[in-house]
């Protein structure tokens, strides 16, 4: 429509609309770039196996062509082809514990609180900032479309992750989790969050009369849940640890649970809740960065604040009495960029909006916050202590080093003509090969939200662009040849990134025919039962650039015992890497991993430099760096014929040139980011 083409932005009511479909590759494609992705990382013999499965798997009239023609039915049929696969996949099925296998976290800066009521004004100030944001989202056209940064900037991304942040939950299921999201209107919008104090959960109305309650009034509220809490008087055990424990597990807890009333009634109100909010007590005298990435992804067990959450809800704010404070997410729902926004909002809105403790429209008579209460049998009491004892070792388990590089940030990176992203993603590759001897499987997430539903696809960074430059690295070559070595390592990085968030990488693709065969009812193909297969999506490095314009940052645990979890946040002048790992595996140390990053940054830096003195090294730089310009500007053509079925060839047809020249979850071990 004309006002359509006149709006300046987008917003959320049309968040589908103007959005192309993700596209589906072609079969081939596909087999071919999944075998050049694998290639490097298999043995000689695991190879040339998996090169006669995949060519008897695409072969003309095989499985691979029946699996594709079903995809390509139900691409049709549906806004997003893979949406449920992948949501599925990543999450749902999944049955290990959500915090630090699953549940990212936003750490915020250290908070100076010099007296306990400061903590607790400090939760009135963000309870009113998240009431505001959610007020925005609520009247969908005071929210713009977030449009597409880095590669492909400018593109407008779907927004419909942004509804779930306050009206969604994460149901455990004896097989599979359900994730149960208010999709429509019509239903009552909640008016209450849940307020944790002392592994006691209560109910805060922040509506009362059709009235928002304002800062003063919510300050009033949360005194008497404190006091409530302290009192020591009907001391109920804390059930909100059993949410931490295997998602099977909980859900035969929750099912024991819900045959009582009052436990039923409890249930029903955290789980239609806005958000939780979490008042924890001072943890301890050491409040390092990366002591507090952990208190946020564990809360330090239950002897400490582990109890204090429910970590099936989607956004629990945590406000710690020693100013350990953020936030801690439950992944299915949404991605980090949309937790990243949300948080951002409410810092700046902390910042920007002063503290309004003294404001005359109060509601008088403001009615006590009720205490949730259950009736614990001595199974569920069994069942706490023993989810209590497995959150423990997972306390002790986790190896968390959170560092902030100073020497350069991504200034200097973008002066080399390069990518900071891809660049940082070579220097991961290094340090895994500096601490280990060998490339591994790695897992990056790209999101797909230039698409209807899009979620993410992953960016296989172990390229054999990379590999070359870590060997040229330890081999002693010439700094012009590992200057050369490392800007293909950076173009093929770059290749693959744009080919992920233009819906063309293998993952997703792979996933789709797995589970599409499924349906079918079909025996599983030899491709997924490869040693390739397996080995391929086994991630045992696992990464996210979770950048932010706030002082902040990300971090979450591995997704398999023997593998590191790698979360960065690029700055100007700096980097934050927390780097996460676990105890129990022989193979593994965070210290020793970043010991092995900072060096490699170092060498990276020092390369750089050493080779920008040279005219011959300069001018070759300028030849590289023009490919992946070239060929984002080829798919962004791409995009635009998507968004209209009627114009030219399928993306997967204009694709095969772009992928013959590029390199080469998380995830499914663990669902991840």
């Amino acid at each position: 429509s004309k006002q359509t083409e006149k709006a300046p932005t987008f917003f959320l009511p049309t968040c589908h609309q103007g959005l192309p479909k993700l596209p589906l590759p072609d079969l081939k494609d596909t087999m071919d770039m999944y075998l050049r992705c694998v290639k490097h990382l298999l043995t000689e013999e695991q190879f040339n196996k998996t090169q006669k499965i995949v060519k008897q798997f695409e072969a003309p009239g095989g499985v691979g062509e029946l699996l594709q023609s079903k995809l390509v039915e139900k691409r049709e049929k549906t806004a997003n082809w893979v949406f449920d696969y992948w949501l599925n996949d990543m999450y749902l099925n999944n049955r290990v514990a959500l915090p630090v296998n699953s549940s990212p976290v936003m750490v915020f800066p250290q908070q100076n609180f010099r007296a306990p009521i400061d903590s607790l004004k400090f939760a009135a100030h963000l309870i009113s900032g998240v009431l505001e944001y959610k007020a925005l989202l609520d009247c969908s056209h005071d929210l713009p479309v977030d449009c597409a940064r880095g590669q492909l900037a400018g593109t407008p991304m779907c927004m419909e992750q942004y509804h779930r942040l306050f009206t969604s939950y994460r149901l455990p299921g004896l097989e599979k989790d359900t994730l149960v999201a208010q999709e429509s209107s019509m239903m009552p919008e909640p008016e209450h969050m849940i307020v944790a104090c002392k592994n006691q959960f209560f109910v805060l109305n922040v509506v009362i009369n059709f009235c928002r309650l304002n800062e003063r009034d919510l300050l009033i509220q949360l005194e008497k849940i404190k006091k409530m809490a302290e009192s020591g008087e009907d001391r109920l055990p804390p059930v909100g640890v059993l949410t931490s424990d295997g998602r099977t597990e909980w859900a035969e807890a929750r099912s024991i649970l819900m045959r009582e009333s009052i436990n039923r009634d409890s249930l029903d109100m955290i789980e239609r809740s806005i958000c939780l909010v979490c008042l924890d007590e001072a943890s301890g005298p050491e409040l390092s960065d990366t002591t507090r990435a952990m208190l946020m992804l564990h809360g330090g067990g239950a002897a400490k604040n582990g109890g204090n959450r429910w970590y099936d809800k989607p956004m629990q704010f945590v406000v710690g009495e020693d100013g350990c404070c953020g936030v801690v997410c439950e992944h299915s729902p949404f991605e980090g960029i949309v937790l990243v926004q949300c948080t951002e909002y409410l810092l700046k809105y902390m910042i920007g909006s002063p503290s309004k403790l003294v404001r005359a429209a109060s509601v008088s008579e403001l009615p006590a916050p009720r205490k949730l209460h259950w009736k614990c049998s001595p199974e569920i009491q069994k069942r706490i202590s023993s989810s209590a004892d497995k959150l423990q070792r997972l306390v002790k388990n986790l190896d968390m080093n959170v560092h902030k590089f100073c020497d350069y940030g991504k200034e200097f990176i973008k002066k080399q003509k390069m990518s900071p992203d891809a660049f940082i993603q070579v220097a991961l590759q290094l340090a895994y090969y500096r601490s280990h001897g060998r490339m591994v499987s790695t897992y990056e997430s790209a999101s797909t939200r230039r698409f209807q539903k899009g979620r993410v696809d992953n960016i296989r960074s172990a390229t054999p662009e990379a590999l070359a430059f870590i060997r040229a690295m330890t081999d002693g070559k010439l700094n012009s040849k590992k200057m050369r070595m490392l800007r293909e390592a950076i173009t093929a990085q770059t290749n693959y990134t744009v080919l992920a968030i233009s819906g063309m990488a293998i993952d997703n693709h792979l996933l789709g025919l797995r589970e599409i065969a499924q349906e079918m009812k079909m025996e599983k193909p030899e491709i997924f039962q490869d040693a390739a297969y397996l080995i391929s999506n086994y991630f045992l490095l696992s990464t996210s650039q979770v950048p932010t314009t706030v002082e902040m940052f990300c971090c979450y645990g591995p997704v398999v015992q023997n593998g590191y979890g790698v979360c960065y946040n690029p700055q100007s002048n700096h980097i934050i890497f927390s780097v996460s790992s676990f105890h129990e595996s022989p193979e593994t140390c965070s210290a020793e991993f970043v010991k092995h990053l900072l060096q490699g940054l170092q060498d990276m830096m020092d390369l750089c430099n050493e080779c920008s003195t040279d005219p011959n090294t300069a001018e070759r730089r300028k030849g590289p760096t023009l490919e992946p310009h070239s060929q984002a500007s080829q798919l962004e053509k791409t995009l635009q014929r998507e968004s209209d079925p009627t114009k030219g060839k399928s993306p997967a047809q204009t694709n095969v040139q772009i992928q013959s020249q590029s390199s080469a979850k998380v995830k499914k071990n663990n669902g991840k980011k």
